[in-house]
């Protein structure tokens, strides 16, 4: 076993301890919270990699307990700058040319420092017209984001150590896999490493809100743009944790919050595409009362089908009709047993009859945990796709009920639900299958 083996055990090891000494015996709320509390520290304490997979975990419900999602979801991915001659090197070896040389201004001291990347301020020495979007002139505010020197070696080799525990410690994990999370993992942080990922899903997503005066997405400067460096548009305006200042600014926060909320449906229903990690740090409201996306790095897509699916879901979650959500929830890959349907039913109509209760939560994010809950105490496999979805919706609630407490996400869904079904039920092939089913049902009436 490596020494940076060694290091991970033992660090995991004491934090495991730690949490079983804190917490006494049994599976109460209060011990799963009191392990997810050291589990997030651990990874804390193991760098870069380890906050990383931390923040993979948070948007997995599917895999993991709501308690651990939420420990993880409040890690923070802040590491101490390093010198900004260490910057400048990774730009020269990039563009061959100073920052200086490449902007009008370049600042040294950096806006924020992440485990991957650091980003510092500068201004465009001539106009740039994006992709999408007006001209940035010189002189615009831009941002570059720079992947530290060093930061991809670490990550990769942090990456191989996972492996080569997993492979020696995994069997003694139940209830997950947890070689596939490491490969999505891996994944993740190879996209995520080179920022020209980034730069596209930001244009795809300019692309889809083009002509929304409500919705900004930072402008991406293609010619100061590589795989280890990326500038664009610097957004000025208010994270969701500054709102009384935003207030004060005169900004309409309620009405932006419904408007979010709106936005985000159109994201999942029409373009099938989302942004699924909008925690309040990525997201800013801007003195043009506009709402600003930023950081996409954790994407979700979806087919027509898995759209048209998915408002079926929500269709029997408005109309509390359990049976309706279970058979759609099956097309999008969540497989209840025979011998579990009635149990996994029953419990479902509880869940869905507590949103309808005067006295019960309205909130989704009760709905949409509380059904992976069920669903994993069911040993039932939920597909990352599936969890994904449930935890950005969640999110997006959360945010929203920041600014507007009286939002009710189900119901903002239910325009797209009924236009998107109503299209679906519209097509050629779907209406000949109705005529099809309706002839063969008179035939056999006929024979019979």
């Amino acid at each position: 076993m490596s020494a940076r083996s060694r290091r991970i055990t033992g660090v995991l090891a004491r934090h495991w301890l730690l949490g079983a000494l804190r917490s006494g015996l049994g599976l109460s709320p209060r011990r799963r919270a009191i392990f997810a509390h050291e589990w997030r520290v651990a990874f804390e304490e193991l760098g870069p990699a380890f906050i990383k997979l931390g923040q993979l975990i948070s948007v997995r419900p599917d895999e993991f307990g709501r308690e651990l999602v939420a420990e993880m979801a409040a890690m923070q991915d802040s590491v101490p700058a390093i010198p900004a001659s260490a910057i400048r090197a990774v730009i020269e070896g990039e563009f061959g040319r100073t920052p200086e040389q490449l902007f009008a201004t370049f600042d040294d001291t950096p806006i924020a420092s992440a485990s991957i990347a650091q980003v510092h301020g500068a201004t465009l020495a001539h106009d740039v017209r994006p992709v999408w979007g007006e001209v940035l002139p010189a002189g615009a505010q831009v941002v570059v984001k720079v992947v530290r020197p060093g930061a991809e070696a670490a990550m990769l080799a942090d990456t191989a150590e996972a492996h080569l525990l997993v492979a020696r410690w995994g069997g003694l994990l139940k209830g997950f896999d947890a070689t596939k999370l490491i490969d999505e993992f891996e994944e993740s942080v190879r996209r995520e490493l080179d920022l020209r990922v980034e730069a596209k899903t930001a244009d795809r997503f300019a692309f889809d809100f083009r002509e929304d005066e409500k919705i900004e997405v930072p402008r991406i400067v293609w010619n100061r743009t590589t795989r280890r460096v990326v500038t664009m548009e610097r957004v000025i305006g208010w994270r969701l944790t500054d709102l009384d200042e935003a207030a004060r600014a005169g900004i309409d926060s309620a009405a932006l919050a419904m408007y979010g909320a709106t936005a985000f449906m159109r994201q999942v229903m029409v373009y099938g595409r989302y942004h699924a990690d909008l925690h309040p740090a990525n997201l800013f409201v801007t003195p043009r009362n506009t709402i600003a996306y930023l950081d996409f790095g954790i994407v979700g897509h979806l087919t027509k089908d898995e759209r048209e699916d998915i408002a079926q879901v929500l269709a029997g979650l408005a109309y509390r009709d359990p049976d309706r959500a279970l058979r759609y929830s099956r097309r999008l890959g969540v497989n209840v047993p025979p011998d579990k349907v009635d149990a996994v039913r029953r419990e479902l109509g509880v869940l869905l009859d507590s949103m309808f209760d005067p006295e019960g939560s309205k909130e989704f994010r009760h709905f949409g945990l509380g059904f992976i809950a069920l669903l994993r105490r069911y040993g039932i496999e939920i597909p990352s796709g599936y969890g994904l979805l449930v935890k950005s919706l969640a999110t997006v609630e959360g945010c929203a009920r920041s600014l507007n407490p009286d939002i009710d996400i189900i119901d903002t869904a239910r325009p797209f639900v009924t236009r998107l079904l109503s299209d679906s039920m519209g097509k050629p092939e779907r209406l000949q299958g109705k005529v099809n089913a309706a002839i063969r049902a008179a035939l056999r009436e006929l024979v019979a």
